[in-house]
C-alpha cells in the first residue's frame, strides 16, 4: 500500500527543488551579464549538476507514488546526496559566492525533509509488509 499522504508531501519539495534550481539558473544567466563575478564558473558547474537532478528527481518520484519500490530508494538517495553535496559546497571556502552558499544551504535543508518523508514511507511499507507475512503464518 502506497503511503499517499507523504509520498504527495514529498512530491511538493521535490516541485519546489525543480523550481529552486530553474530560478537559480535564471539567476546565474542574469548575474552573467551584470555581475559576472557573482556567476562563477563553480556556480556554472554546480547548476549543471544540479539541473540534472532535477530532471531526475521528478520522474523517480512519480514512479514511487505509482508504488514502485526502486523509485523509492532513488528518491531516497537523489535527497541525500544533495543534502551531502550542497552542505560540502556550500561551505568550501571562496569556490561559491554568498547568495549561492544560502541556496545550497536551502536545498540540503529541503532535501533532508524529503528523505525524511521517503525513508518514513519506506519504514512503513517494510513495517506493513512484515506484519502482513506475520498474519498469514
Amino acid at each position: 500500500m502506497v503511503n499517499t499522504k507523504y509520498l504527495n508531501a514529498s512530491a511538493a519539495l521535490v516541485l519546489a527543488y525543480v523550481a529552486i534550481t530553474a530560478v537559480t539558473v535564471l539567476a546565474l544567466a542574469l548575474l552573467s551579464l551584470i555581475a559576472p563575478d557573482l556567476a562563477t564558473s563553480h556556480a556554472w558547474g554546480h547548476a549543471i549538476i544540479v539541473v540534472g537532478f532535477a530532471v531526475l528527481l521528478p520522474l523517480r518520484s512519480r514512479a514511487a507514488r505509482k508504488g514502485k519500490r526502486g523509485a523509492l530508494r532513488a528518491v531516497a538517495l537523489i535527497s541525500i546526496t544533495l543534502v551531502a553535496v550542497n552542505i560540502v559546497e556550500g561551505v568550501l571556502p571562496g569556490a561559491f559566492p554568498t547568495w549561492m552558499r544560502v541556496e545550497m544551504f536551502g536545498v540540503a535543508a529541503l532535501m533532508a525533509a524529503n528523505a525524511a518523508l521517503v525513508v518514513r514511507v519506506a519504514v512503513a511499507e517494510q513495517v506493513s509488509a512484515s506484519t502482513a507475512t506475520a498474519a498469514s503464518d
